[in-house]
Formats: C-alpha cells, sequence, structure tokens
C-alpha cells in the first residue's frame, strides 16, 4: 500500500491559533477532518492517521516551533520508511496572494524558516510542498507582526473556501500524483 507524509507547519500555543503563519496546521486538521481522523499525540507532533483512495496517510502538526519543524518530520519519514517524494508539506508563503496554492516538487527555503529547518534535517530540498498564499499587506519592518497576526475580516469571509480548495490538492497529490495536483491547482 502506498504510504505519504502530510506535514501541515504551525506554531503551538493558543496565541498563535488563528495566525497567517498557522495556516499549514489549520489546513491539515481541515483534510483529518474530512476522512474522520483523530489526532493522537506522538513523539515531537500530534499525528493522524487516515486513508485516501486505498493510500495510507499519516498526517503531523509538529509540537515544536515553526523553527524546528525539521526533526519530527525527518522522524516519521524515517519510521515510515518513505521518500521525499512521498512527503508533502503545508505552509505559509508571503510571496503568493491571499488564498492562492501553488505545489512545487522541490524549491528553496524561500525565507521560511519551517522549510529551512527541514531542509536541514532531512538533506534535501527536494520535497514536495503545498505553499499557501497570505499575502504581503505589511509596511516596512512589520513582517513578522503581519505574519504572526490574525486574518482580516476580508480574509476570514474566504478562508474556508481556499481551506477547501487546499485539501482538495493534498488528496489529489496522494491518488494522481504532483504533477497532477500542480496542473489542477496552482495559482487557483
Amino acid at each position: 500500500m502506498k504510504k505519504f507524509i502530510i506535514a501541515g507547519l504551525g506554531n503551538i500555543g493558543a496565541e498563535y491559533e488563528e495566525t497567517r503563519h498557522n495556516i499549514g496546521f489549520k489546513i491539515i486538521e481541515a483534510l483529518a477532518e474530512k476522512h474522520g481522523g483523530k489526532w493522537e499525540q506522538g513523539k515531537s507532533a500530534l499525528v493522524c492517521k487516515i486513508g485516501i483512495r486505498g493510500r495510507k496517510v499519516i498526517l503531523i502538526k509538529p509540537s515544536t516551533y515553526m523553527n524546528l519543524s525539521g526533526k519530527p518530520v525527518r522522524n516519521y519519514m524515517q519510521t515510515e520508511k518513505l521518500e521525499n517524494s512521498n512527503l508533502l508539506v503545508l505552509a505559509d508563503d508571503l510571496a503568493l496572494p491571499f488564498g492562492q496554492i501553488r505545489i512545487k516538487g522541490k524549491g528553496s527555503d524561500g525565507g521560511h524558516n519551517g522549510h529551512k529547518h527541514i531542509i536541514q534535517m532531512i538533506g534535501s530540498s527536494q520535497y514536495p510542498r503545498l505553499r499557501f498564499g497570505i499575502g504581503d499587506e505589511f509596511s516596512t519592518g512589520k513582517q513578522v507582526n503581519y505574519v504572526l497576526g490574525k486574518w482580516s475580516r476580508t480574509e476570514l469571509d474566504d478562508l474556508t473556501e481556499r481551506i477547501d480548495t487546499s485539501v482538495k490538492a493534498i488528496e489529489m497529490f496522494v491518488f494522481s500524483g504532483i504533477g497532477q495536483a500542480m496542473t489542477q491547482f496552482n495559482g487557483k
């Protein structure tokens, strides 16, 4: 049976729950809920096992802070004996307009601390990722406040639909492959 690890990135703690930086957590929670998954405490992460069209999918939410996400990702990849191509990392991206998603098979960290640590820990930038646009509506020197800030009222109006689209993109990645997911969902 084909196996995948989907890692949603975010920061732990109530103060971060509804922030832009935690969109990886929000998307993976929606995926788990859609497939009837139950979260359990695992080693350095909350873990949920689901099935998508006959494939085993292990969802993880690292319980480290964003900049230490790589260790739990590496641990679960080693435990499950998975190749990088069977990993999908979900994270926020300032370079994309709000709600736009981009799926890529590899790439740099793009200044994202979660990706930076994953690349360090698995020794490669060759792994699939889903980047969720949070926009860049902040003034000079206010990037951290923006990223760690709460969604605007306008963004909240569209957030559920954008998360649903992201969940569909993940499902397509799992059952049809990254090429199909990129074709159907990039820029949407």
